[in-house]
């Protein structure tokens, strides 16, 4: 069992990385909602918006402030995953796990980023492999906070890296939609954006990395 640490590659409290004095405990998540209401509350009365007196949008506030730190900017308060990994038994071939749900968002805009991930990696020959689902878990942990798509695929892969540390290349693919291309700006609906980080094995070996981009084609 290992505990991931110092794992974060941007500087503590940027949207895109973690709030100072995480995890946060119940308490201070609530008083922080509770500031995020009232703070939510001027935004819209900046906007014109008489929230106070539509019953649609009464409790707005509230709603957002709970929804970006319980869901959308978890990753920033929570402590990250405790990361379980097993003896490879001289398991020496790709790891891949594709298809991972992506809910993510835009630090420019604040608009959702909705895609999967793909991940992949060749553990060393007397080294150890990661439990299936804490793939899973590190992508929500570095999905949840405002992000950019480059830095967030960078993130994952940095992460899978340093904790299998004598692994032989390791491989994460990106592929979103982001609201905030579709509902603003040029506002182009359907365009996807895709983006990787390969190293190692993949990145050096024609075979392993058209192996990989073969295994990704099923999603």
């Amino acid at each position: 069992m290992k505990n991931i640490v110092n794992l974060e590659l941007v500087k503590e409290g940027f949207a895109n990385g973690v709030a100072e004095g995480r995890p946060l405990t119940e308490k201070e998540k609530e008083l922080m909602i509770m500031d995020a209401t009232d703070a939510f509350g001027k935004f819209l009365d900046a906007l014109k918006v008489d929230w106070k007196n539509d019953p649609n949008s009464d409790k707005t506030p509230l709603r957002v402030a709970k929804a970006y730190v319980n869901d959308l900017w978890s990753g920033r308060y929570e402590a990250p995953p405790s990361i379980t990994t097993f003896p490879s038994d001289g398991y020496d071939g790709m790891v891949f796990e594709g298809g991972i749900p992506l809910t993510s968002m835009c630090s420019h805009h604040h608009q959702t980023i909705m895609g999967k991930v793909h991940v992949a990696y060749i553990p060393g020959k007397e080294g150890n492999v990661i439990g299936l689902s804490k793939l899973n878990r590190l992508v929500e942990h570095f999905g949840r906070r405002g992000a950019i798509q480059e830095q967030l695929t960078v993130a994952i892969h940095n992460a899978i890296d340093t904790i299998i540390s004598d692994n032989q290349g390791v491989a994460v693919m990106i592929e979103a939609t982001h609201n905030c291309v579709q509902c603003r700006g040029v506002k182009h609906g359907g365009a996807s954006m895709k983006t990787s980080k390969l190293t190692g094995a993949f990145k050096d070996d024609a075979a392993t990395r058209n192996e990989y981009y073969e295994f990704a084609k099923g999603y």
